[in-house]
């Protein structure tokens, strides 16, 4: 799209762009598996990557030197309003989540989740591109060197040419020294910044997890694994359509200690069991024997709460649930949940209700957590990328860029090492979103500043797309490093995150290599 750009006009390629990620954003909701769901997210990113290179070459094309940089780091930080409309809504979803509205029921093959409803919310752009259609004219810079209003077609043949982009040394020197700078700050944000939903998900859901235990329902999950144990048929009973042992994942139960899997290795265990012997009743080293090659490795390590949990489930007395039962469905019905629907159900499908209804509360905080963070981080990112505009205007995009990238490194060593609670979140990610989020207005800035007309949003979809595909690697290790180097440490994804940081180094030793472009016209 960046070469479209370049030879048929900046507004054109636009609007396609938009029409084309809004329209797969709604396809993803719909998606069944995950390659198809793939499929939908890599035609979505074509749209986008494509929109910021023919998004900032307009603006950079129809704006007077003076203005320009503020023009353009004020048309990166409006990114963040989008940001903060999107996670406003996942608040909102979260809340719905919590009080039952979605989540519970199906359309067709499909769970009416939160993040179905998000990608249904995502095709809303497409509106705009329509609304717009007639008002966008292209760059008068763009018609005078590359097509015409008569002509619009008409074009050198080096416009949006990579031959050329490549073949002369000033537009080659400037894609690569671009490309490293994006690498880095991209990297920074899909592989450490948006990463950290995830770790306020995880400190979070160990409060909630405690929070449970203070409070005793961590008797239901005990309670249903001790059914279960007693008499394996249990789990055949039907439950909202399923036999309780597909409506119950190992995933919904709550270890008994904090860090301990010991209640989901023992709920596998006996589903497994019951899948391979039926009715019989599992003796301790039946469970053991039964547990699938994936949980047994894991059994080593939490071996020991295991078996404090099974001997605790084998002596387990139904009868002392029942005043429990009074209690906690008293909640729930404030709560607003249907409590008068289980009348006359099996106490073991009471039990597994509510230990759905119980996490679909701990989810929907989690989810509404996750939006208040992305809030903070994105009202951060927006003064962030506003701000270097009027820095990179006063002491250059190079010194600029540089004190971008360690406030960046800091910011976000800062918040993995040190959150541990919802009054952190409230200052350290409106703080990083500042800090994080600050050198994509610089690559808006900047980018533009260093390609002819010819092969501008060419040259800066290269450097910021190819930057792209690099900081793919991002998440990957990241991943290796949670899930392989930490994952001895107890919080793996805080260390990772941490010495991802190293990062922002290849945009540091970018940097002398790079141009200053301050108080220089674009290039023709």
């Amino acid at each position: 799209f960046g070469v479209l750009g370049d030879r048929i006009g900046r507004a054109r390629t636009m609007l396609l762009t938009i029409l084309l990620y809004s329209l797969c954003t709604g396809f993803s909701a719909i998606s069944f598996g995950v390659w198809d769901f793939m499929f939908y997210r890599f035609i979505t990113g074509l749209g986008v990557g494509g929109e910021f290179a023919v998004g900032v070459a307009l603006v950079a094309e129809v704006m007077p030197s003076r203005a320009r940089q503020h023009a353009l780091s004020l048309l990166q930080a409006l990114s963040a309003v989008g940001n903060i409309a999107a996670a406003t809504i996942s608040v909102w979803l979260g809340h719905l989540e919590t009080i039952g509205v979605i989540g519970n029921f199906d359309i067709g093959p499909f769970r009416v989740s939160n993040w179905r409803l998000m990608f249904v919310i995502g095709t809303l752009p497409a509106l705009l591109a329509i609304l717009i259609r007639g008002r966008l004219k292209e760059p008068e810079r763009w018609t005078r060197s590359v097509g015409s209003d008569e002509a619009p077609g008409t074009k050198p043949m080096a416009a949006g040419s990579y031959r050329e982009l490549f073949g002369d040394p000033r537009w080659r020197h400037g894609a690569i020294i671009g490309l490293a700078l994006a690498t880095s700050g991209v990297i920074g944000v899909w592989g450490i910044a948006f990463f950290s939903f995830d770790l306020v998900r995880s400190v979070f859901r160990k409060q909630a997890d405690q929070e449970v235990r203070e409070t005793g329902l961590i008797q239901a999950d005990i309670g249903l694994i001790a059914l279960a144990l007693a008499d394996p048929t249990l789990l055949d009973q039907e439950m909202e359509g399923k036999k309780l042992a597909e409506r119950v994942a190992p995933t919904q139960l709550i270890g008994t200690e904090p860090g301990s899997r010991d209640t989901d290795l023992l709920w596998s265990a006996i589903v497994a069991h019951h899948a391979d012997k039926g009715s019989e009743v599992a003796t301790d080293e039946g469970l053991v024997a039964a547990l699938p090659e994936r949980s047994a490795a894991a059994l080593e390590k939490h071996r020991e709460a295991f078996d404090r949990l099974l001997a605790q489930a084998r002596s387990f007395d139904p009868e002392s649930l029942a005043a429990r039962i009074a209690v906690w469905e008293k909640g729930f019905a404030e709560g607003g949940k249907p409590v008068e629907s289980l009348d006359g159900k099996p106490l073991g499908v009471r039990l597994a209700t509510y230990l759905g209804w119980r996490n679909g509360d701990i989810s929907g905080e989690l989810t509404k957590w996750s939006g208040y963070a992305g809030i903070l981080l994105n009202l951060g990112a927006f003064f962030g990328m506003y701000s270097f505009g009027a820095v990179a205007s006063r002491i250059g995009r190079r010194p600029a860029f540089l004190l971008a990238f360690a406030i960046a490194a800091g910011s976000a060593i800062l918040l993995f090492s040190m959150l541990q609670t919802r009054t952190d979140a409230l200052w350290m990610f409106p703080l990083m979103g500042f800090c994080v989020l600050s050198p994509f207005a610089g690559y808006a800035i900047y980018f533009p500043e260093l390609f002819p007309t010819r092969l501008r949003s060419t040259g800066t979809s290269f450097c910021y797309n190819v930057g792209r595909y690099l900081a793919a690697t991002g998440p990957l290790t990241l991943g290796y490093l949670t899930g392989t180097v930490f994952a001895d440490k107890p919080e793996p994804l805080r260390w990772a995150g941490v010495a991802m940081c190293g990062v922002y180094l290849i945009g540091v030793l970018a940097l002398p290599f790079a141009k200053e472009t301050k108080d220089h016209p674009l290039p023709d």
